[in-house]
């Protein structure tokens, strides 16, 4: 198993290399060059991705102490699948994590319970209900996004327009990747 991840790591790192060489060495500052070459961007964005998930859960375990922990682990996932989704369905919130009708019903009622889901009528069909966040959970959610628009703000104030630009292009590349595999739910 080792063995099989090291030559990935190598292809890919190859494969790093040898786009820094498409590009062009000139083009490129030599410690991100050597940065390529090693196959490191896959490990700091790795890096990156779990600081802000470390951070987000620091600062929850950290608000802790200010209110009573309400939301079980498995009750924070589904919340944060539900708003990552934006409004879904009951049913497709429960195909989307994989579990039954009257699993997710259950859950569901939890959070309703708790205060941080609402169930909203469809206006166009009558039988559906769409799930909604409240400000409850906004305020819990917050914690994590203030960071990030807070990181991001100083990494703008950081770089030149072409740098932004390059960095937008990066993103914009992750996300029609993870597109591929993440089939959020089409709402009509």
């Amino acid at each position: 198993m080792k063995d099989k991840k090291d030559k990935k790591k190598k292809n890919s790192a190859e494969t790093a290399a040898a786009k820094a060489e498409k590009i062009g060495k000139s083009d490129i500052p030599e410690e991100d060059r050597i940065a390529l070459e090693k196959g490191v961007t896959e490990k700091l964005f790795e890096d990156v991705y779990l600081n802000f998930k470390l951070h987000f859960y620091q600062m929850v375990f950290k608000n802790f102490e200010d209110r009573e922990a309400t939301l079980t682990t498995v009750e924070s996932f589904c919340m944060e699948v539900i708003y990552a989704l934006g409004n879904p369905t009951v049913n497709q919130f429960a195909t989307f994590i994989g579990i039954s009708s009257p699993n997710a019903a259950y859950k569901i009622n939890n959070l309703i319970k708790k205060g941080y889901l609402n169930k909203v009528q469809s206006d166009t069909d009558k039988r559906e209900y769409h799930l909604q966040v409240t400000e409850k959970y906004i305020n819990y959610y917050n914690v994590s996004a203030s960071y990030v628009s807070e990181v991001l703000k100083n990494c703008r104030e950081s770089m030149s327009d072409k740098e932004w630009s390059e960095f937008y292009h990066a993103l914009s590349c992750i996300e029609k990747e993870q597109e591929k595999t993440v089939k959020r739910p089409s709402h009509n």
